[in-house]
């Protein structure tokens, strides 16, 4: 998992290939640190091919946390399998979910929330 910043007040996760009972750990204790009051966060889940129950409960840990501080997150990149668990899980109901980091900055800056029809790649979409 990598921590990048697109900008000064927006920091962003990338999260693994698989976010499972093995990882969701380490990926939970990464998001949090990264959780600040009135933070904004971008979760980048373009690399993730896997995500089991493990993975949604570090979502919701993420999800509960963000409300508590005040942090606004949004995710994005997020395709096949791992955007059908999100659907699935009704998180894509929970976070705002973007295409794309440009699209995830925007709505983070500017205070955008998208169409939730739109907020994931479906399975065998590009993206």
């Amino acid at each position: 998992m990598n921590n990048a910043t697109t900008g000064k007040s927006i920091s962003t996760i990338m999260l693994p290939t698989h976010v499972d009972s093995a990882t969701a750990g380490s990926v939970e204790a990464s998001i949090l640190r990264e959780l600040r009051p009135n933070g904004r966060l971008i979760i980048d889940g373009s690399d993730v091919s896997y995500m089991s129950a493990a993975g949604v409960r570090t979502l919701a840990t993420v999800f509960h946390r963000a409300t508590d501080v005040g942090a606004k997150v949004v995710l994005c990149r997020f395709s096949g399998p791992a955007a059908d668990c999100l659907l699935v899980s009704g998180f894509s109901e929970l976070f705002d979910v973007a295409p794309d980091v440009m699209d995830a900055t925007r709505r983070l800056t500017q205070g955008v929330v998208g169409d939730p029809a739109e907020r994931l790649h479906r399975r065998g979409a590009a993206g």
